[in-house]
């Protein structure tokens, strides 16, 4: 009876927990969807009708469909041949180059008609000509990290795992959703510039891919591989610093997002030294003992 009665008395206190835990996250939902109506309300007006911008729902779901696919897709074909996707893949890679080039030019071009600081500029909720080409642009910007999600599933499917990093798969399925809350609250102001410098960089990027893609005899053009990760590393410490300024000057400019920027970008900049010192750092130490290995092993036979 007793025992009885101390099993009721658990599974009563158990029941009673998960009530209350229920309850705390509804609340928290309740909050927070509250919170994210009253954030739509404030938004930039600008792009609410524009692809995937009336919620936020659509951009999410791709992103955990892009992982689903990658982590299933590698399951998928563990036992199957590569499947050959060679002027698919050429032409994705100069499509890429073409897309960043289009946004890189537009942004420098259309800010630098109106006006735009290099150091402090704050947003303009205009429907003037060159501000709905910075804001359009920055759209495009946004899209094009669905588009460059293909990168991976290129690699899924021509079982080139070993591309399929930790750091690819975060750096893909970060961006895309942070541009999404980036368009719609700040499409122009000091947005610009980050977008500028990755598209430039991915113009150079996506060159080095596509030339590789053609074949192996122009593997002779690509000694500069080594380079590339640098002019990676160097284009998110410049958007380190241009965040700091920001700050430090105290731009006109939402302080929320000027500390998303600095967050993600310490994270991206970790993952890609760890990338560069295991990639460049470690191998070269690694053939380096393997000369004097053998250099020993040939001293010692002679």
């Amino acid at each position: 009876m007793k025992i009885a009665f101390l099993m009721s008395s658990t599974i009563t206190r158990d029941l009673l927990s998960a009530y209350i835990t229920m309850e705390v996250i509804q609340d928290k939902y309740y909050e927070f969807h509250k919170f994210y109506d009253w954030a739509l309300t404030v938004s930039d007006p600008r792009v609410k009708d524009w692809f995937l911008m009336q919620g936020y729902g659509p951009t999410l779901a791709l992103t955990f469909l892009y992982v689903f696919v990658v982590q299933v897709g590698k399951k998928v074909m563990e036992n199957r041949d590569p499947i050959r996707l060679h002027w698919p893949v050429v032409a994705y890679n100069f499509g890429c180059v073409i897309l960043n080039f289009y946004i890189c030019s537009t942004l420098l071009v259309s800010t630098y008609k109106a006006g735009y600081s290099f150091i402090c500029q704050p947003v303009k909720y205009s429907y003037d000509e060159n501000e709905m080409q910075i804001a359009s642009a920055l759209w495009w910007f946004y899209f094009s990290k669905l588009i460059e999600m293909l990168d991976t599933i290129f690699f899924v499917l021509r079982k080139k795992n070993n591309q399929i990093s930790f750091l690819h798969v975060y750096h893909h399925a970060s961006m895309f959703p942070i541009w999404w809350i980036g368009i719609k609250w700040v499409a122009g102001g000091q947005s610009f510039f980050g977008a500028m410098v990755n598209s430039f960089i991915h113009v150079i990027m996506y060159t080095y891919y596509g030339v590789a893609s053609l074949g192996p005899q122009y593997q002779k053009y690509l000694w500069w591989k080594k380079y590339l990760t640098m002019i990676q590393l160097t284009q998110f410490y410049i958007g380190m610093v241009y965040a700091f300024a920001s700050l430090y000057l105290k731009c006109d400019f939402p302080l929320w997002m000027q500390y998303v920027a600095l967050g993600y970008g310490v994270t991206i900049i970790a993952l890609f030294l760890n990338f560069y010192f295991h990639e460049y750092i470690t191998q070269k130490n690694k053939k380096r003992r393997l000369e004097v290995c053998i250099f020993s092993i040939v001293l010692l036979c002679n």
